[in-house]
C-alpha cells in the first residue's frame, strides 16, 4: 500500500491519496480543487486514479473531485445521503471497496454534516482484521470533534446533527481498535472546530484518552460542549458546501477565462462599474503605495478565508499582485469557489508609475510612536480588529473593538472627525482594515506596525480582561 498525506497550510487542510503497487490503482480523499500534485505523485508512483471520495461536501473550500473526474477519468463516492447534481457513487455503513492488497470500508459517520462518512483503510498485507488507519475527514479531528452548526442555513439544526455525531463517535468511531491511526481533513487553524491540534494524524487510544470532545458524559452534555464556544463562520462556508453539491467548470476552466491582463484604464473602468480591486501584496508593499479604493489581503496569510469573508460574490474582482503571483492569487480564490475575477492588472503597481495621483499610503507607526499619539492632547482612536476572544485576553487601554469581520457592518461606530490607529495581534489584519476604512472614506487612518505582539516587544502595558464596551 502507497499512502500519502498532502496539507495545505493555508486553509488548514489535509487530503490523501491511497495507492496500491500490484494493481497500480489509487484512490484521493478530500481533495483540494487544484489537483497538479495528485497527478503527479501517481505518475511518480505509476498509479491511475480511479477513485476520488468526499467524506462530506466541504463548507471552507471547493475539492477537486470534478478535476479529478475530468482528468484522470476517476469515479466518485459520496456518503449515501448526500444528493449531488453529478452521477456519483453512493456509500452506505459497511460497504467495501477493494483494489489490489488495499481495503477500504466505509463507515456512515454522520454530525459535522449528515452525509459525513468515515474511511476505514486496511492495508490487506499487514493484517485483514486490523485497521491500519481511519480517515475521519470532519467527523474526528487531532483534539477536537467537527462542529455540527454549519448546516443551519440547510435545514439541520445544531443539536439534531449534534446528537448525530455522538452516535458517529461513540458507536462507529471509538469502536475502532486503539492503535488505529487517525488521519482528520483538517489540522489547527480550521474553522470546522474550535480546538483543533496542531499535528496532522494521531491515534485513536491518544484521541480516547486526551480529546476532550471524547471523555466520558452524556449525550447531551456533548451536545451542549460542541455546540459552545464555536468561532464564527465565514458567510462563504453554505456557498460552498453547496457548490460541492453542484456541477460546475473545473478550475483549469475558471481560470482560462479569468487571467486577462488589463490595462490600467481597462481596471479604472471596471472600478467604476462596481468591480472590487484586490491587491494581494504583503501589508507593508500596500502600505508603500497602493491604489486608491483597493483591499489588500495579501497571500502571506488566510488569504482565501479573508477574501471569502470580506469581498462580494455578486461583483468582478480585479488582481492587483506582485508580477508573477496573479495565477496563485487567482487559483487561492479558486479553492474557495471564488470564480468571478474579471483580470488582473498588467505589470502590477508599476502601471501606476506615470499616474501617482491614483496612489495614496497608509502610515504604519511603531509601537513607542503609537503609544506617544495615544497619550496625547489630541490621541486617536485606536481600533482593535482582532477577535473576541483574542481581545478579551489583552487589549490596549482606550481601544474600542471590532472584529475585522464586523468591520464594514459598524463603520457608523467610527468617528470621522478623528484619527484612527488600527491594531491586530501582528499587522495583516490591521492592513486589511486599513484599506476597507480607506475605501470607505475615512482619510486619517493609521496603523501600529507588528499589531499587539510589537506593542509587547516594546514593554508596553496592555490591559488583560475584557472592557464593558
Amino acid at each position: 500500500m502507497i499512502f500519502k498525506q498532502f496539507y495545505l497550510p493555508f486553509l488548514a487542510h489535509a487530503s490523501y491519496i491511497i495507492g496500491d503497487e500490484e494493481t497500480g490503482t489509487a484512490a484521493v480523499v478530500d481533495p483540494q480543487r487544484d489537483t497538479d500534485q495528485y497527478i503527479a505523485f501517481a505518475a511518480e508512483n505509476v498509479l491511475k486514479i480511479q477513485h476520488v471520495f468526499l467524506t462530506h461536501l466541504h463548507a471552507d473550500f471547493v475539492a477537486g473531485h470534478l478535476e479529478l473526474r475530468d482528468r484522470a477519468g476517476a469515479t466518485i463516492y459520496l456518503g449515501g445521503a448526500a444528493q449531488a447534481t453529478y452521477p456519483f457513487t453512493g456509500l452506505r455503513d459497511g460497504v467495501i471497496l477493494e483494489f489490489g492488497r488495499v481495503r477500504i470500508k466505509v463507515l456512515e459517520t454522520p454530525g459535522h454534516t449528515p452525509e459525513s462518512i468515515s474511511i476505514v483503510l486496511y492495508d490487506l498485507n499487514a493484517s485483514d482484521t486490523q485497521p491500519h488507519a481511519v480517515l475521519t475527514g470532519d467527523t474526528l479531528f487531532i483534539g477536537d470533534v467537527g462542529r455540527p452548526d454549519l448546516r443551519a442555513a440547510l435545514g439541520w439544526s445544531a443539536a439534531e446533527l449534534g446528537s448525530l455525531l455522538y452516535d458517529s463517535l461513540h458507536k462507529k468511531l471509538l469502536a475502532l481498535p486503539d492503535q488505529s491511526l487517525v488521519y482528520p481533513a483538517h489540522g489547527a487553524g480550521s474553522l470546522c472546530g474550535k480546538a483543533l491540534g496542531k499535528e496532522t494524524v494521531s491515534t485513536l487510544g491518544e484521541q480516547r484518552r486526551s480529546n476532550y470532545a471524547l471523555q466520558p458524559m452524556s449525550k447531551e452534555a456533548f451536545v451542549r460542549l460542541v455546540t459552545a464556544d464555536q468561532p464564527e463562520a465565514p458567510a462563504y462556508f453554505t456557498y460552498d458546501a453547496v457548490l460541492n453539491s453542484e456541477e460546475r467548470p473545473t478550475l483549469d476552466q475558471a481560470l482560462a477565462r479569468e487571467m486577462n491582463p488589463l490595462t490600467l484604464d481597462t481596471l479604472l473602468a471596471l472600478k467604476a462599474d462596481g468591480a472590487q480591486i484586490l491587491d494581494t501584496r504583503e501589508p507593508g508593499e500596500f502600505a508603500a503605495a497602493h491604489l486608491a479604493g483597493s483591499i489588500n489581503i495579501g497571500l502571506g496569510g488566510q488569504y482565501a478565508t479573508w477574501a471569502g469573508t470580506l469581498i462580494d460574490r455578486n461583483h468582478p474582482i480585479v488582481i492587483i499582485a506582485d508580477p508573477g503571483r496573479e495565477n496563485e492569487s487567482a487559483t487561492r480564490l479558486g479553492r474557495i469557489g471564488f470564480d468571478h475575477v474579471a483580470g488582473y492588472l498588467k505589470d502590477g503597481l508599476h502601471s501606476l508609475k506615470s499616474r501617482l495621483e491614483l496612489t495614496v499610503t497608509t502610515e504604519r507607526v511603531s509601537a513607542q510612536l503609537a503609544a506617544e499619539l495615544l497619550s496625547s492632547s489630541l490621541p486617536p482612536l485606536a481600533v482593535d480588529v482582532r477577535t473576541p476572544r483574542e481581545r478579551g485576553q489583552k487589549y490596549i487601554a482606550g481601544s474600542m473593538g471590532i472584529p475585522l469581520n464586523h468591520l464594514v457592518d459598524n463603520l457608523g461606530k467610527l468617528p470621522r472627525d478623528r484619527s484612527l490607529l488600527i491594531y491586530c495581534a501582528g499587522g495583516y489584519r490591521s492592513s486589511i482594515a486599513a484599506s476597507l476604512l480607506q475605501g470607505s472614506g475615512f482619510d486619517r487612518v493609521s496603523e501600529i506596525a507588528g499589531g499587539i505582539v510589537g506593542w509587547e516587544a516594546a514593554n508596553l502595558p496592555v490591559l488583560t480582561s475584557q472592557p464593558l464596551s
